[in-house]
């Protein structure tokens, strides 16, 4: 398919932190820019796991994918969960439970000052995950970002769109730990290869860029 008829997408992963050596995000944004999905040009930034900084390092990325970016997905790693994970909504606070990459440890601090105590995914969400079980990728909806610095981008680049480009949806996506992140380990917490994890966001992005009315079905939860 020719540039001309793509959809320009911005995918972001982050740097190892927390004493990890990879992020399973950053391979997979990595390889989704290297092979890109039908209808897609992908171009990959890999964030600072750092405050304030990884939102400098979006805001150039946003703004060298120039007036054509259509779709920006940011991808951040999950230890613990087991599928895709599509953030549903961003909040307002850095809360961190540990140190960034640069000893930064803000505590009930916003992200934006004097920004909107939160702000939903302007991916169709549901659809991006059926697209995902569609090609055998396990994925599910989440109510929460956590606090660190995923939500901190998540939230920045909400806050971005909606207040300077409007004409870009964006969105959150978390990944479990990959295989070699869990060798060893007793008991190992859940995996998933960044290969399975490629294949799920390369049809949930095609989902994203096709779509622009979400399903209606439960993708909710009790706790």
């Amino acid at each position: 398919m020719s540039s001309t008829s793509s959809t320009r997408v911005l995918v972001t992963g982050f740097a190892p932190f927390d004493g990890a050596e990879v992020n399973p995000s950053w391979q997979a944004a990595r390889l989704l820019a290297a092979e890109p999905p039908d209808g897609l040009d992908v171009t990959a930034t890999e964030l600072s796991c750092v405050f304030g900084t990884a939102l400098e390092e979006l805001r150039t990325a946003v703004d060298a994918a120039g007036p054509d970016l259509g779709l920006v997905l940011c991808l951040g790693q999950a230890g613990g969960r087991t599928d895709l994970t599509v953030e549903r909504v961003a909040v307002n606070v850095d809360d961190a439970r540990i140190p960034d990459n640069a000893g930064r440890q803000p505590v009930d601090e916003p992200v934006v000052p004097g920004g909107p105590a939160g702000y939903f995914s302007t991916l169709p969400i549901k659809a991006c995950v059926a697209a995902a079980r569609a090609a055998g990728i396990p994925a599910s909806v989440s109510q929460t970002a956590g606090t660190f610095v995923c939500n901190h981008v998540f939230y920045g680049l909400a806050h971005l769109l909606a207040t300077e480009r409007p004409d870009v949806r964006g969105g959150f996506v978390h990944l479990p730990f990959s295989p070699q992140q869990v060798a060893g380990r007793h008991p190992a917490p859940p995996s998933l290869s960044v290969a399975d994890a490629v294949t799920g966001l390369a049809a949930l992005l095609q989902a994203a860029a096709r779509t622009t009315t979400d399903l209606r079905e439960p993708g909710g939860a009790t706790h």
